[in-house]
C-alpha cells in the first residue's frame, strides 16, 4: 500500500511539473533586481521579488502561442503607468516590451531564468 502510495504522489508530481508553463520561475532583470512569473487570473503576472518595488506586480501576460506572450506591463519608474505589453521567450532569456501607439514604440528589457 505504502509503494502505492509513493507511486500515485510521483506521478502527481510529474504530472504537474510537466504542466507548468514555460515562463514560470525566477527571473534576474537587468536592475539586478529578481522577479517571480506565477499563474493568476488566467494567465502569469509579473511580481519584483526583492529591491524598491518588492511586492509590486509589473506585467500580466496570457501566451499566444510560439514562446510568445501579451498583456500589459507596468511602468514604476513613469508613476506605475500602464501599457500594452508583450513578451517572447528563447531559451532562458524573456524579453518583455512596454508599448505605446499600437505597438509602433516599444521600450523592452531581457529578464534571465535563475
Amino acid at each position: 500500500m505504502k509503494r502505492l502510495a509513493a507511486t500515485i504522489f510521483a506521478l502527481a508530481a510529474l504530472t504537474g511539473a510537466a504542466a507548468a508553463d514555460p515562463i514560470e520561475g525566477m527571473w534576474r532583470m537587468p536592475s539586478g533586481n529578481d522577479a517571480r512569473i506565477a499563474p493568476c487570473s488566467g494567465g502569469f503576472c509579473l511580481t519584483y521579488v526583492n529591491g524598491p518595488n518588492k511586492g509590486k506586480t509589473f506585467g500580466r501576460m496570457t501566451p499566444s502561442g510560439a514562446g510568445a506572450y501579451q498583456g500589459t506591463v507596468t511602468d514604476y519608474t513613469k508613476g506605475g503607468k500602464e501599457y500594452s505589453g508583450k513578451g517572447k521567450l528563447t531559451g532562458d532569456t524573456l524579453s518583455v516590451s512596454g508599448c505605446v501607439l499600437g505597438g509602433l514604440i516599444c521600450r523592452s528589457q531581457s529578464l534571465s531564468r535563475l
